[in-house]
């Protein structure tokens, strides 16, 4: 069976925590930063989770991370 490339693009973007799930940052939050509130992008700067729907594709982008 051949070796499986992995996407550069998802593989900068996403990282598996020690339980298994995918860990991915927040969008929005690299222009247009004055008319967004302080509050927001607190909230923008804490990491979020991939939701359990999108994971396989994920995974597959992913293979020996």
């Amino acid at each position: 069976m051949p070796k499986i490339k992995t996407h550069r693009g998802a593989a900068k973007r996403f990282s598996l925590t020690k339980s298994g799930k995918i860990k991915r940052g927040k969008a929005y939050k690299s222009h247009i930063l004055t008319k967004k509130s302080t509050k927001r992008l607190r909230g923008l700067r804490q990491t979020g989770y991939i939701a359990t729907c999108e994971e396989k594709k994920i995974r597959e982008m992913i293979p020996y991370k």
